[in-house]
């Protein structure tokens, strides 16, 4: 059985989103500092995470992270219609959605942003992503050896005729900003290197047990914000995505004390973490909308907490993208360009 929303005769009481940190795009536009992540992994349904971004909204979520490849967006764009028709205007919400890896073409990239458009029932997205630097792709629920049959390593001049149609699409007014997503280094000097419009974020997964300290540091010296996802360590990863070395922050006896201390669970240690570090965490969660997202209205972690958990970082990758690969015999490493220069063929 899915997991199911908590049911309470109290009546809801929400955070004022006037409260909430923003981050400032080299736009001058305001995203929210923390947001909403609709991918419910393979054990939450469509409607629940439908569900979800309806009763986030309703207690002062207005940054919502989407994307095609969940397979949501249609029912999450009912509840968007919803709240829209119900009062809440379109300019009070952040809608984030991202490009599949099997739409990279250069025919493809503006009728995938159309997709998402319609699906959610917006008239145009505050940002749209590169899901994945590359164009290899898998099906739903399929295991990590398996590999789509025309994968390719990286190469830049596809990728900037992607960015190149990434770019129309502001041009066009579908979208307001474009960013990056799951990059490296070396990668994203490239882009930096050759984009007519910069990217304004870079998604990437950062949790106290993984904080890419390189990566955080440049793409904030780039003017790119950082968006941090499984900030809570995904507990609700696929089994796929286990392996035996993976740790978990909200077990780290560090955060369990911090978290005793402001009397809070450690998934919002996390969460203040991210937040005054200088990340956009997007966690989803079906238990604790509301403790997410009071917690980084208030009682902020001290100068000390925050060395004590600086110190926590282990280099656990949890998101590996085994089924991105594109030769036999490769290790997930080689999609991180972890020596500091992009993987060769």
């Amino acid at each position: 059985m899915p997991p199911m929303l908590i049911k309470s005769d109290k009546p809801i009481t929400g955070v004022d989103p006037a409260l909430v940190p923003f981050r400032t795009l080299t736009s001058g536009a305001r995203m929210p500092a923390i947001g909403l992540g609709t991918f419910g992994s393979d054990h939450v349904s469509h409607d629940v995470v439908a569900e979800a971004v309806k009763y986030a909204a309703s207690i002062g979520y207005r940054h919502f992270d989407c994307a095609s490849v969940y397979g949501n967006e249609e029912q999450i764009g009912r509840t968007f219609k919803a709240m829209f028709h119900n009062g809440l205007r379109r300019d009070e919400v952040w809608i984030t959605s991202k490009l599949w890896n099997d739409k990279h073409g250069e025919n493809d990239v503006i009728s995938s942003c159309e997709k998402s458009l319609s699906d959610l029932q917006a008239d145009y997205l505050d940002l749209y992503l590169v899901h994945w630097p590359f164009p290899n792709h898998h099906p739903p629920g399929c295991d990590v050896s398996a590999r789509f049959e025309n994968a390719v390593p990286y190469i830049h001049e596809n990728y900037m005729k992607t960015w190149r149609k990434m770019e129309e699409l502001v041009d066009l007014g579908l979208v307001r900003h474009i960013g990056t997503s799951n990059m490296t280094v070396p990668k994203l000097k490239l882009v930096l290197r050759d984009a007519r419009i910069q990217p304004a974020v870079n998604e990437m997964e950062l949790h106290p047990h993984f904080q890419q300290p390189e990566l955080f540091q440049f793409v904030v010296d780039n003017g790119i914000q950082p968006i941090g996802y499984c900030p809570l360590g995904s507990p609700g990863r696929p089994e796929r995505d286990r392996t035996p070395e993976d740790t978990a922050p909200t077990e780290d006896p560090v955060i369990i004390e911090i978290a005793r201390h402001h009397g809070v669970n450690p998934a919002a240690v996390c969460i203040k973490w991210a937040v005054q570090r200088g990340q956009t965490p997007i966690p989803f969660s079906v238990n604790h909308y509301r403790d997410n997202l009071e917690c980084v209205t208030r009682d902020p972690l001290s100068a000390g907490e925050m060395q004590a958990i600086a110190k926590l970082d282990r280099n656990c990758r949890l998101i590996k993208g085994q089924v991105f690969l594109w030769k036999d015999g490769q290790t997930w490493e080689a999609l991180w360009d972890v020596n500091g220069e992009i993987t060769p063929p």
